[in-house]
């Protein structure tokens, strides 16, 4: 057992499903876990990790509860609460929902918002979907990650995975290939540094009282935190692959590699943050 695995809270039926999710990992899978006492022992955490498959949530899961004693509340598209079983147990276990209409993504992130002040560990995947690069490697952020970052400057722990893909491949779900055990390996970093980027974000746009230009910054502000998550996540991922990542990163909206954005002239100091 994990040092301090009982101090978090967690539901009944997470526990249960916690517990039956390893007895089947224990005998599909072979872990190797890397740097796990890099992930804080309590207070509000954004764990923010790749997305290689359907089956990763359970094999990260296991990793954050068996080998941190955390217990991770995923932020999941509001569609799957409304599938059976997994609906029922998405709202048994405590996680997220995430409206993507517009006008109603801010919901599930002012619910991501308080369980971080809650002291919980919420967990996302910046990509927002199951990786599409060619090879596998992790993509362009959407800005659901960085903007819970920012708004709430809590520790943003970088995970870095691979072989849940061997499981499930692909993007659609299929029976689990279990047999035989598949190699999974989860390595962490350290806490990935925004500080610098705190003072220039505004979570209302240009309409809500903030200026142009100071709504100008607040966007290269989470631009450039997503950049940076996925710079500390791509990192981990090439360790626990054991070889480089391209230098481009796949941008899902564009369907090819693009380089990383420049980081804002601001940072440098040439432009007062106003």
């Amino acid at each position: 057992m994990p040092p301090q695995m009982t101090r978090e809270p967690a539901e009944a039926v997470y526990r249960g499903w916690a517990s039956f999710v390893r007895a089947v990992l224990s005998v599909s899978t072979r872990r190797d876990w890397r740097h796990r006492e890099r992930v804080p022992r309590d207070g509000g955490v954004l764990i923010v990790a790749n997305h290689i498959s359907h089956f990763d949530p359970l094999v990260l899961g296991e990793y954050l509860i068996y080998g941190t004693g955390r217990w991770p509340r995923y932020l999941g598209k509001e569609e799957l609460w409304h599938v059976p079983v997994v609906g029922w147990l998405a709202r048994n276990c405590g996680q997220i929902p995430v409206r993507r209409d517009a006008g109603t993504a801010g919901t599930g992130l002012a619910a991501a918002e308080q369980a971080l002040r809650d002291g919980l560990a919420v967990t996302v995947y910046p990509e927002g979907t199951i990786t599409a690069d060619p090879d596998g490697w992790p993509m362009v952020a959407r800005s659901g990650a960085a903007r819970l970052a920012l708004a709430t400057r809590c520790p943003v722990i970088p995970i870095g995975q691979t072989g849940a893909d061997l499981v499930i491949p692909g993007k659609r779900m299929h029976v689990p290939r279990l047999f035989p055990p598949k190699p999974i390996s989860i390595a962490c970093g350290e806490p990935v540094v925004l500080d610098d980027l705190y003072g220039a974000y505004h979570p209302g746009g240009a309409g809500d009282g903030v200026t142009p230009e100071a709504a100008q910054r607040s966007h290269e502000a989470v631009v450039e935190a997503g950049a940076r998550i996925m710079d500390a996540i791509t990192t981990l991922v090439e360790e626990v692959r054991g070889r480089p990542a391209p230098v481009e990163r796949y941008d899902l909206r564009l369907g090819r590699r693009v380089p990383r954005p420049i980081p804002p002239m601001w940072l440098d100091g040439s432009r007062p943050l106003g």
